[in-house]
């Protein structure tokens, strides 16, 4: 719902005098300047007496749209001091439960933080129910805390120029201070970016999901978990009924949609032809009808107030679901808003897309979600549910197939035998090397020690496909650790154990992919980034951590299900059955499709012009780490033999030359010690 930015002069950093804050101050101004599509509604600025923390916040108003609930929030005493970006839904509890302690002076949900960290001290993080970025600083103890909600769908980083440290919600942000940014090319080689906490940026990290970092007294960060994702052994045999896990979901999605429905502004909805969005479109319109929920600001309890906002793709392009989403809307007799994009679209918001995304994220899907996020504000709507989060805790993803008959699961009393599933893994295997034959094998293989540490699982070496580009001759020496490699050990040792010994294959690559790709580059270029371009906030209930953790601990042949008739596979079978009674017949019966854009588009065409006009030579040699002659070979097989992984290719490389351009980021060069250049 908002932006922040903050500065902590780490020990021995010279004192500031008066010039040097007021300059400091300016820096902070126009690193809010960057954001302020993020936070329109108001502005807040602070530093401390001493001149060696500043805090910035730009204001989204959801939540208490008065002055007093305006940021940086501050305590009584003036101890201690907050700045947060996000939703919290449990603050009428806290209220309630702290108030005698604590003088609210707002109604503002975020103001719990104070309140929390006054209560409980560190542990306060752990309280915190929503999505949600956060600093505070504790002038009495000179403790500075940044942390992050636990599946990462608000973004927080954090540098260090000049000695100071800096945290913001974008990248961007570190620009006013100094900040001169060059490409980490081994972990641009080694999907670091795309898998762990760093960023394709030297020296830039991102707080991980359910993480914080911690300075005390002036000195050096330090980073810990307050929460990760936990799975059951899977020799354990569950002992809950079928129908009991189903109503336990549905109760639990169902109170997660409805904490999500308050705000003091008009709310909608994004759907799709899928069951995810579906089903949040099917149980808000329950709980208007049936229970009376208030829609955001609207009292009204009529379905046709609830607005839906699909994405139009081009009929032809075999991308678009807007038919579908629209038999939904026509269903549950709500107000539907097709969105149209087309290849003009793609063009003409590329560039912005990248930039404020900060992910190179090959697909056109991006765009389509920024249209979306501009048509919603055009008809008054700042808040949005979504669907996000389904498919990593409900094993909706068909690339997670392989890894789910990778073994038998003994938790379910009629799951399939181990020879079985040995069968349908053998037929899937077949079935993936016809569809694969056209994929391009990456230049290293994950080794064998690697294989056994994520037991076996291939959901990292497909994932790492997305990163693939014409890299230059010269980077090869980043190659001696496969991208699986090095996310396998950066791995807590503890997870690795649970890998190799505990956690059933499926859930092992639900957690490597949520951990990773998930929070780093779908919910940045189809999340909170690209809403909040046009000030939307968007609230994903599947990630609400009370249903996840329930989900969590299902069987695997729940989560995907064996037929007994025809063997075939059925995705995300327990929340089809607990979301049936809101979805029509033919979203419960769908089979999955993941929300990617068209990939075929014509020679000459706006998209192939604007791809030829920035992978220009000098563009390209700009970025230091990419081959020019493979790039050119890339964006010819994209448009003229319409290569699909060619067009995600030369899409990359476009996306990493216009962060390039708007970050100004200096050429890479080889090491001084590689003889290979």
């Amino acid at each position: 719902m908002c932006g922040i930015s903050a500065v902590l002069s780490l020990a021995g950093y010279p004192a500031q005098s008066n010039g040097d804050r007021l300059s400091s101050l300016e820096q902070l101004g126009k690193s809010l300047d960057l954001v302020k599509h993020r936070g329109p509604d108001a502005r807040g600025e602070w530093a401390n007496e001493d001149g060696n923390v500043y805090l910035g916040h730009v204001r989204l108003s959801i939540v208490d749209l008065s002055p007093q609930a305006n940021q940086p929030f501050h305590d009584t005493a003036n101890d201690v001091h907050a700045i947060v970006n996000g939703e919290l839904y449990n603050d009428e509890y806290y209220r309630e439960l702290l108030g005698s302690e604590y003088d609210f002076h707002s109604k503002s949900d975020c103001e719990i933080v104070l309140a929390l960290y006054k209560h409980y001290g560190l542990s306060f993080v752990s309280h915190l129910r929503g999505e949600f970025a956060l600093i505070l600083w504790d002038a009495r103890r000179k403790v500075f805390i940044g942390a992050r909600d636990r599946y990462g769908v608000k973004s927080l980083y954090y540098t260090v120029v000049n000695n100071r440290l800096l945290v913001a919600t974008e990248m961007k942000c570190f620009l006013p201070f100094g900040w001169e940014p060059e490409w980490d090319v081994q972990g641009i080689r080694e999907c670091g970016w795309m898998f762990g906490a760093g960023t394709m940026f030297k020296g830039v990290k991102s707080v991980a999901p359910g993480h914080y970092i911690i300075s005390k007294g002036l000195n050096h960060i330090q980073n810990a978990a307050y929460w990760d994702a936990e799975y059951p052994d899977k020799r354990t045999p569950e002992l809950r009924s079928e129908a009991e896990m189903i109503e336990g979901v549905r109760d639990r999605l169902m109170e997660a949609i409805k904490i999500r429905l308050r705000a003091d502004v008009p709310l909608g909805i994004y759907l799709s032809g899928g069951i995810d969005s579906s089903a949040v479109a099917g149980m808000v319109a329950h709980l208007v009808k049936e229970e009376g929920a208030r829609l955001g600001n609207d009292e009204s309890q009529l379905l046709s107030r609830i607005k839906c906002f699909t994405v139009q793709f081009d009929k032809d392009s075999g991308a678009d679901e807007s038919d579908i989403a629209q038999r939904t809307a026509e269903w549950l007799g709500v107000d539907y808003h097709p969105v149209s994009v087309n290849e003009e679209t793609f063009a003409a918001m590329f560039e912005d897309t990248v930039w404020h995304s900060e992910t190179p994220m090959p697909d056109t899907n991006g765009m389509g979600r920024l249209a979306m996020a501009e048509a919603a504000r055009s008809h008054g709507i700042k808040v949005i549910l979504t669907g996000e989060g389904s498919d990593e805790h409900f094993g909706g993803y068909k690339d997670l197939s392989s890894d789910f008959l990778l073994e038998n699961d003994p938790s379910w009393p009629s799951a399939p035998s181990k020879e079985e599933i040995a069968e349908l893994a053998k037929q899937l295997k077949a079935l993936y090397a016809t569809m694969a034959k056209d994929i391009p094998l990456s230049r290293t293989r994950a080794p064998e020690s690697t294989r056994r540490m994520l037991n076996n699982t291939s959901i990292l070496t497909f994932l790492s496909l997305v990163g693939r580009m014409p890299f230059a001759k010269w980077t090869d020496i980043y190659t001696t650790t496969s991208p699986e490699t090095a996310q396998a050990e950066s791995l807590d040792g503890r997870v690795r154990d649970a890998i190799a010994n505990k956690w059933h294959p499926l859930h092992t690559a639900e957690y490597l992919f949520t951990k990773g790709f998930f929070s780093n580059l779908l919910l940045r270029y189809l999340g909170d980034n690209i809403d909040m371009v046009h000030s939307v906030e968007t609230r994903p209930p599947f990630l609400d951590h009370h249903l996840t953790e329930y989900a969590n601990s299902l069987p695997p042949s729940l989560k995907i299900k064996v037929s007994t008739s025809d063997r075939s596979l059925t995705e995300k079978y327990i929340l089809r059955e607990a979301v049936h009674p809101f979805v029509t017949e033919e979203i419960y019966m769908r089979q999955k499709k993941p929300y990617i854009g068209p990939t075929n588009f014509q020679e000459n065409g706006p998209l192939h012009r604007l791809f030829l006009r920035l992978t220009t030579r000098e563009n390209v040699d700009a970025l230091g780490f990419v081959d020019y002659e493979e790039t050119q070979e890339n964006v010819r097989k994209a448009f003229q033999d319409k290569d699909h992984w060619s067009l995600r290719a030369a899409f990359s490389v476009c996306q990493f030359i216009v962060l390039s351009q708007r970050f100004g980021v200096a050429r890479a060069t080889a090491p001084s010690l590689c003889r290979t250049c």
